[in-house]
């Protein structure tokens, strides 16, 4: 148990990070599945639909430090890649 009161604070601010960071999580996992999940079902206009919006969350995840630039950007690659794949 934290002993001190800068101990205490860090803890009180750890977990508000830890619970904001798990629901951004959430949040990118569900935008990258519902691409996922439409490419799939081999819909191009709701995969490419699902894919618009699902950038701009991958982007805000890793201008928030929650996942690594690259990471982004591969992320976007494929799901990218996926939806280009059932147009043709």
């Amino acid at each position: 148990m934290a002993n001190t009161a800068q101990a205490r604070k860090r803890a009180r601010q750890a977990e508000n990070h830890r619970q904001r960071n798990a629901a951004q999580r959430s949040t990118l996992r569900t935008a990258m599945k519902k691409v996922l999940k439409a490419a799939a079902a081999g819909d191009h206009a709701t995969a490419a639909d699902a894919y618009q919006k699902a950038v701009p969350v991958i982007d805000r995840a890793a201008g928030k430090g929650l996942i690594h630039a690259h990471k982004a950007a591969r992320h976007k690659s494929r799901l990218n890649a996926r939806v280009k794949a059932l147009a043709s």
